[in-house]
């Protein structure tokens, strides 16, 4: 029989971080996620599943306990939103350069600065562009509704652990505080079976004992180890490219959004369609590796597209990049913890494109 709920989408993420096997979560509270760390404190899955949840002294602190845990080869666990994702950015850089698995939650707010409490999507570039310093990347997941923060848990577990890297899943306010019914997923065995020959787990007879660090001093390993890394990224391109699709096929324009805004860009399609005009939109589920040919493919066939953003105008960026100037690319954005409505949106295309 299903197991059925109707709950937050942060409390989702954290019962499905219980049901993945989750090891461990190290974390600070900070609006709007704080109901993750206070959802695991109230379940006490230390006397579920035997899981660790701990409220770190900072941000700075629970980004390197998930280092120390995941070296020791444990599927680990962070959250916080916009500010505290920047104090962790170092640590998920040596993270990256260490090749350690482990997932990272953040549920975004305005920013810069502290900025507000109200949601937003503003961290696109952080997460995308790997936020700290060096090349690297993290495969970014962006959900779109409350299953998916629950769905995406046990995917960014298993693409966390076929790479060995960081995987962000990039939510925002909307999605973390708005409650659906969501099934829930069985209870998965904390202990999955995985190449284990890089974990610190102690020497052995027959095995050399493991050091994890990103540090090299000679240029020529480092530029190796480098280019390695460059490799995995593009296996990630090949491989784990995710987009959901509505009525692109025989459509004049497009939107593109993720997350939040993917949803609001639902109701305009319909109101677009009723009225005669030709509408789709290419939801991004993955923000990296980005589906830029599937963008591309699109923007020979249509008229325009409308990238639709609670930020300044960030992925705009990549579908330009994707298109190739084959379309007209255009921006309707809002900022601060503003929200547009499925009519608004239905304007912006009106006017962008002069559509009479």
């Amino acid at each position: 029989m299903a197991d059925i709920k109707l709950m937050k989408g942060n409390e989702a993420f954290a019962e499905a971080a219980i049901r993945a096997g989750c090891d461990a979560y190290f974390g600070y509270p900070i609006t709007p996620q704080s109901e993750v760390l206070e959802y695991l404190t109230a379940q006490e899955p230390h006397k579920r599943t035997g899981m660790v949840v701990l409220q770190a002294e900072s941000e700075l602190a629970a980004i390197n306990m998930v280092y120390g845990a995941a070296g020791t080869g444990k599927r680990v666990m962070t959250s916080s939103s916009g500010p505290g994702i920047s104090l962790k950015q170092e640590g998920i850089s040596y993270m990256a350069g260490s090749e350690l698995p482990c997932l990272i939650l953040n549920v975004m707010r305005g920013g810069p600065g502290l900025g507000t409490i109200q949601p937003s999507q503003s961290d696109y570039f952080q997460a995308t562009r790997g936020g700290g310093h060096g090349d690297y990347y993290t495969p970014v997941l962006a959900p779109a509704s409350v299953q998916e923060m629950s769905d995406f848990v046990k995917l960014g577990f298993e693409l966390a652990f076929r790479y060995r890297n960081p995987v962000v899943i990039l939510s925002d306010g909307i999605i973390g505080q708005m409650m659906e019914k969501v099934e829930l997923f069985p209870q998965q065995p904390r202990l999955a079976e995985f190449d284990q020959s890089w974990v610190t787990t102690g020497k052995t007879p027959d095995r050399k004992r493991n050091i994890i660090t990103s540090v090299d001093l000679d240029s020529a390993r480092q530029e190796k180890h480098n280019q390695d890394l460059q490799k995995k990224y593009q296996r990630m391109r090949e491989n784990e490219v995710r987009f959901e699709s509505t009525n692109c096929d025989d459509a004049d324009y497009i939107l593109v959004a993720f997350g939040s805004a993917s949803r609001i860009c639902q109701k305009t399609v319909k109101i677009a369609r009723e009225k005669g005009i030709k509408l789709g939109l290419l939801r991004p589920v993955t923000l990296f590796p980005f589906p830029a040919e599937e963008i591309k493919r699109l923007g020979r066939q249509v008229k325009g597209m409308l990238c639709v953003e609670l930020n300044a105008g960030q992925m705009i960026e990549d579908v330009r990049l994707a298109v190739e100037n084959n379309t007209v690319v255009a921006l309707h954005n809002r900022m601060g913890g503003m929200v547009p409505t499925p009519e608004e949106v239905y304007h912006a295309i009106l006017q962008k494109f002069s559509i009479e």
